[in-house]
């Protein structure tokens, strides 16, 4: 027993000796990257530059040539000559260039759903309380469906270049997507117009949280990948995930509100799917969709913070 004990020592000793190396290995790797950024950056801002320079100067000699002498044509020739040649030489160094970098795609997909979070809000606003016309609720729904179109995509893009968002939270967006088409073919009726402000009320709400979740989680995750915790790809949800647990938890009942909201819809679609003047078959399909949506969110949510206070539980009790 002594001796397996002295030969885990062992093991645990070069281990820390080949962790140590690690560390220093990955510390010199992060100043060399970061090197290598610098440099990029500074020959793409001085291609731009240049770009943008001799794109005057082409300019201006355009202006020139009509007014030039033969001597002074053949010398504009020439320049425009160098220029085309010198484009194509910028051409070359870009290939050994980065294009756009996952970093500034996923800046660009925070922006984007942040704008669009505050542009829905105010169209909910602006059709459950002024613009009471079929068309416009039709304008905002469509802008609904393109705008989950696009959060699909692009985040299919992003996961395939390192975003770890998986499970629910990925199909929430098809399935939002799916449920904004529908609710854009609904016809107006009666039915329509019977559920058309409550849905309005919970486009309302839910841009509110949406609004919430990203200025908390942007901070959560700024903080986290500061301290190496998280990946600089990591994307903000519409749900709750174990690592906003801190500083985060009182989203909670925002969240859990929206979700029971969404089983409240289902309820009232259902019951309006019975309805004996119901003829459109939107009804029922929503029903059936929001009722999804509560199921994921509910249960996705719920488990994520039974593992949390079960984790929580048992570091309590090692200590």
């Amino acid at each position: 027993m002594l001796l397996q004990s002295e030969r885990y020592q062992r093991e645990w000793r070069e281990l820390e000796e080949e962790f140590q190396q690690l560390q220093e290995t990955h510390k010199v790797y992060r100043q060399k990257l970061e090197e290598l950024n610098n440099l990029q950056a500074a020959c793409s801002s001085s291609i731009r530059k240049q770009k943008r320079k001799l794109k005057d100067l082409k300019y201006s000699l355009q202006r020139c040539k009509h007014k030039s002498s033969p001597e002074e044509s053949d010398l504009i020739q020439q320049i425009n000559t160098q220029i085309k040649d010198r484009q194509n030489i910028f051409f070359d160094m870009e290939a050994y260039l980065p294009k756009r970098n996952g970093f500034a795609y996923k800046d660009e997909y925070e922006k984007f759903k942040l704008y669009l979070t505050i542009i829905l809000l105010l169209g909910a606003v602006a059709c459950r309380f002024i613009l009471h016309y079929r068309v416009t609720d039709e304008v905002f729904n469509f802008l609904l469906v393109w705008y989950y179109c696009t959060l699909t995509i692009r985040e299919s893009i992003l996961i395939n270049n390192g975003s770890r968002i998986k499970g629910w939270w990925v199909s929430h967006h098809y399935v939002s997507t799916f449920l904004s088409g529908v609710m854009l073919t609904w016809p107006d009726g009666l039915m329509y117009q019977m559920f058309r402000n409550q849905f309005l009320a919970f486009s309302i709400f839910q841009s509110c949280v949406q609004f919430l979740q990203y200025y908390y989680q942007s901070g959560c995750l700024y903080r986290l990948c500061a301290l190496g915790k998280r990946n600089h790809l990591d994307l903000t949800v519409e749900g709750f995930q174990s690592w906003m647990w801190r500083g985060l938890t009182f989203l909670l009942p925002f969240l859990f509100f929206g979700h029971f909201w969404q089983l409240y819809n289902a309820i009232t679609l259902f019951e309006l799917s019975r309805h004996t003047e119901c003829k459109e078959w939107q009804v029922f399909v929503l029903a059936l969709t929001f009722l999804l949506l509560f199921l994921g969110n509910f249960l996705t949510t719920l488990k994520v913070v039974h593992t949390k206070l079960q984790k929580n539980e048992d570091e309590m009790k090692k200590l």
